[in-house]
């Protein structure tokens, strides 16, 4: 409860500020943006990833956040060709609808919902699914919808110098090899890890806004429901002929397939110039909605 308090607090702070006659917004988003990618997610995944026992069996559910993905690239791809959407607007819809709010939404909602037995399913789709993708596809992506001029030959570079990519990476190794975090980063990492849902809050705080005229955007309505209704109903149909529709491990899949869309997943969309007001509207507002679609989840699979 008091995380989510703080969270709210910084949200709140990024609104007013955002407002203020003379503040940097531009400049406090770039110094914000910079502190989550190149500090807090290469501190999850070091202290997260290295904890996760690979098996075939993890695959089923890692799945599911990558084929929720692939398919809004996919869909929101050839909407934008078809309907002469710009790149950015196209680039905005397929990343941060693509991505679902599996840690800072999922996990508190899982637990609460599921008790902290389903949160083993909810840590593996976030990081071997959500994380991976972000700190991954979402930056090919972005190269490749934005505006700065890049070769293909180049993405693959920018990727790689990403800094969450190369955490990834080793902390993949790092799991593979059996090899656990040093005890002694574990404080310091969990310390850093905290702040990623109030700064991630401060960084949408700082672009959010809302106006009337955000209700009546057809962009906006067809992330939300792509993330909150077709990619959870997709999975459920799906996901049943795999894993048992009684089970807890297909209901947690489900369910943090129908979670908000993902604030890091904005954040990139943002860094990249996607659509930023879009990319905002959609993680922030998108979780105030996604209380109600949740619920319905979550009565449906009970």
């Amino acid at each position: 409860m008091i995380g989510a308090l703080i969270a709210f607090l910084f949200l709140l702070t990024g609104l007013i500020l955002q407002r203020r006659n003379g503040f940097p917004t531009d400049k406090a988003v770039t110094w914000v943006n910079a502190y989550l990618f190149n500090l807090v997610l290469p501190a999850l995944a070091l202290l997260y990833i290295p904890q996760i026992t690979p098996g075939w069996d993890l695959l089923i559910p890692i799945s599911a956040t990558w084929m929720t993905f692939f398919l809004s690239w996919l869909l929101f791809g050839m909407a934008g060709k078809f309907l002469n959407w710009t790149p950015q607007v196209t680039g905005c819809l397929a990343i941060v609808a693509g991505l679902a709010n599996t840690s800072f939404l999922g996990f508190p909602v899982i637990e609460g919902l599921y008790g902290k037995a389903g949160l083993p399913v909810a840590l593996l789709m976030d990081q071997g699914g959500s994380f991976l993708l972000v700190s991954s596809m979402a930056i090919l992506m972005g190269s490749l919808y934005s505006h700065q001029k890049s070769t293909l030959s180049s993405i693959p570079l920018k990727i790689i110098r990403f800094p969450p990519f190369g955490f990834l990476m080793g902390t993949l190794v790092m799991s593979l090899m059996g090899w656990g975090t040093p005890e002694i980063l574990i404080p310091l990492l969990t310390s850093i890890g905290k702040t990623m849902a109030p700064v991630a809050l401060l960084a949408i705080g700082l672009r959010f806004r809302i106006e009337k005229a955000d209700f009546r955007s057809s962009y906006f309505w067809l992330g939300l429901s792509y993330r909150l209704v077709l990619a959870p109903l997709l999975v459920f149909f799906l996901y049943q002929n795999f894993l048992d529709p009684e089970g807890l491990t297909f209901k947690i899949t489900v369910m943090e397939s129908a979670m908000a869309p993902m604030i890091t997943g904005s954040i990139v969309a943002i860094n990249y110039n996607l659509a930023p007001r879009l990319a905002a509207l959609l993680s922030g507002l998108g979780m105030v909605i996604s209380v109600v679609t949740l619920g319905f989840w979550y009565w449906f699979l009970s």
